[in-house]
């Protein structure tokens, strides 16, 4: 047993347990992130802490989704693919500010599986509008929560 992994597990819980009990004290928009964050995460860690303690070993697939970094990859190779995914990163935050949230989340995965992934037009496409369409109708339909404009949206009065 990785002691180190039960005390994340356990931290984990905690954070989870907090987010909930303090969401459900508040209204159903307020409430909405944390409570559907927080619940996945307890009922993962919880399930994560049960096999640590439990002993279960790792097999073969467990262990690739394992977040520790392989000796096997050259490390001009790993520093690529870090600058790579700060980039995407960088490059959300930035549709997110200049031309808004809902704009921004549907190029974001278009942008991603076209060039990152090489994923087909087709699949991209299906995919984005797939995104697009539950992002509109849970946020915008469903919450009615109301994202402020990006930077060129307020610069440009639309």
């Amino acid at each position: 047993m990785h002691k180190g992994r039960v005390l994340f597990c356990i931290f984990l819980i905690s954070v989870a347990v907090t987010a909930i009990y303090l969401a459900l004290e508040w209204s159903f928009k307020a409430a909405l992130f944390p409570l559907s964050v927080g619940i996945p995460l307890l009922i993962l860690a919880s399930m994560q802490l049960v096999q640590l303690v439990l002993g279960k070993d790792e097999t073969i697939e467990s262990a690739a989704v394992d977040l520790e970094f392989s000796s096997d990859v050259p490390p001009e190779i790993e520093r690529r693919r870090v600058i790579s995914a700060f980039a995407w990163i960088a490059g959300f935050i930035f549709c997110v500010y200049t031309i808004g949230f809902p704009l921004a989340v549907p190029l974001f995965i278009c942008s991603y599986l076209r060039f990152e992934s090489g994923v087909g037009s087709l699949p991209t496409i299906t995919a984005t509008a797939i995104t697009w369409v539950v992002f509109y109708a849970l946020f915008q339909r469903l919450v009615h929560l109301q994202f402020e404009q990006g930077a060129l949206q307020a610069w440009l009065g639309l």
